[in-house]
């Protein structure tokens, strides 16, 4: 393994989220931080790629793949935020910041998602490290890739359409993948980043791992599901009903009583 190379991802990164930050504070608006997250990982999987030489068939179809992930979903949140008001996550920041609000939202946001996003990205990191030939474990994890590229991208715009209906204003989505799963799009990113792993399946199983736990933790346990269901069901009063009938995560057949997902 080849270190020297994955500390240079880092200065990539943490050098994107300063000029961000100053983007940021210029516009002030600090959503803009969402969309640079995937790209943090594209970035981080170009240092990676083209240190090996040559760059072989399975590191050409990693990039792919990961530039395909990345580009859909900062795209997607650049549609999502277009001339929107800051997130109120932001906001309450900005509020309660005070003198220090700059520097404080250098560090807690940009730099940490930028060292964030490097050290999930250790996974890529050993994927293209081994630089290995097409395997079984490599095929599966394209073709889990492929599943959850389907219900990321697909989740996202049931509900970008959704939202986009003035009539579906206080609503819950309860309809195509989000019938099955509260986060057909959570859950389509868990599977794409086992699908990375799976490069790394044969070569480096121990040091590969750090990306997908990493992210499972955060799209189950910490920043994902939990922060958008924290205080949703204020905002939207059906999401009771909703929570009781579907899985919270994984996607299942819709229940018909009030037991939860176990």
């Amino acid at each position: 393994m080849n270190w020297t190379v994955y500390l240079q991802a880092l200065l990539v990164v943490l050098a994107m989220g300063i000029v961000t930050w100053a983007i940021s504070m210029a516009k002030k608006n600090l959503g803009i931080v969402d969309i640079l997250w995937p790209l943090m990982f594209l970035a981080s999987a170009l240092v990676y790629a083209f240190s090996s030489t040559p760059l072989g068939t399975t590191n050409t179809i990693l990039l792919i793949l990961v530039a395909a992930w990345s580009l859909r979903l900062a795209i997607h949140l650049f549609i999502r935020n277009w001339n929107k008001e800051e997130d109120r996550r932001y906001a309450e920041m900005r509020a309660n910041g005070g003198p220090a609000y700059a520097f404080k939202s250098l560090y807690k946001i940009f730099v940490l998602q930028a060292v964030l996003s490097w050290l999930v990205s250790m996974t890529l990191f050993a994927a293209f490290q081994a630089s290995s030939a097409l395997s079984w474990a490599i095929i599966f994890g394209i073709l889990l890739w492929l599943v959850g590229f389907f219900f990321e991208a697909t989740g996202d715009y049931q509900l970008l359409k959704f939202k986009s209906n003035p009539e579906n204003k206080g609503k819950v989505l309860d309809s195509g993948l989000w019938r099955y799963t509260r986060h057909p799009n959570y859950f389509g990113e868990f599977l794409t980043w086992w699908g990375f792993y799976c490069f790394t399946l044969l070569h480096a199983p121990i040091i590969g791992l750090l990306g997908p736990l990493m992210m499972s933790f955060f799209l189950m346990k910490f920043s994902g599901v939990p922060m958008l269901e924290k205080d949703i069901t204020k905002r939207r009063g059906a999401y009771g009903e909703y929570i009781k009938k579907t899985n919270t995560f994984f996607p299942g057949p819709v229940k018909s009583t009030s037991d939860s997902e176990g």
